[in-house]
């Protein structure tokens, strides 16, 4: 599992959604061709993939939906809770708190952080805002798993080192810079340009 490559658990983050679909639409079993139809990728890569985790299938019977969903789910870490600090309370930061299909999954927001004197103290849904300057200290004494960094470009690295400092292994960036932090912290990031120019991209070989 270590070696799995980051776009083999995006494909089984598709996996585990369309098997979600599969289950609500009453289905009980679901073919390689089935799964891969619904996640749009090809029967042979959907074998390929979960081959890679163990064997989930038998032959001639194709997988059952919700065991495999399961098992996903616990090979994703859906299956436990993950205290998350949201560090940005800008309309970004806004807007992924309101965002209610994390707490579903497991991540759950329970602190948000920001550096304007002007929005700490305000409570968002009961949750106040801190400064990040108290991130450190908050983390002491409740541990944070991840922190969502949603602050503009020039103070995304401050942000992180602070996020490390706090012994915070996750972060999931979305500003839009490349992040300097230590090898043993997972990150992983989220342009929002890069997906809109790779959309426009699109577009314009659709032109005539």
């Amino acid at each position: 599992m270590d070696r799995a490559s980051a776009s083999t658990v995006t494909r089984l983050s598709s996996y585990y959604r369309a098997l979600g679909e599969l289950g609500k639409e009453g289905m009980d079993t679901v073919s390689s061709d089935r799964l891969a139809e619904r996640a749009g990728l090809t029967s042979a890569q959907v074998r390929k993939d979960l081959s890679f985790f163990g064997n989930f299938g038998r032959r001639g019977l194709g997988y059952n939906v919700a065991k495999l969903r399961r098992k996903l789910g616990e090979i994703l870490g859906l299956t436990q809770r993950w205290r998350v600090a949201l560090l940005g309370a800008g309309n970004l930061g806004h807007a992924l708190f309101a965002y209610k299909a994390f707490q579903k999954q497991g991540f759950v927001i329970e602190a948000v952080f920001d550096v304007d004197p002007r929005k700490v103290g305000q409570k968002w849904e009961g949750i106040g805002i801190r400064s990040i300057a108290e991130l450190q200290q908050v983390a002491a004494k409740t541990p944070f798993d991840i922190a969502i960094i949603a602050v503009p470009e020039r103070a995304a690295q401050a942000v992180a080192e602070a996020a490390v400092a706090a012994g915070i292994r996750g972060i999931l960036n979305f500003a839009p810079v490349k992040l300097t932090i230590s090898p043993q912290v997972a990150l992983r990031d989220v342009d929002l340009s890069i997906a809109m120019e790779s959309l426009s991209y699109a577009l314009v070989k659709l032109l005539p």
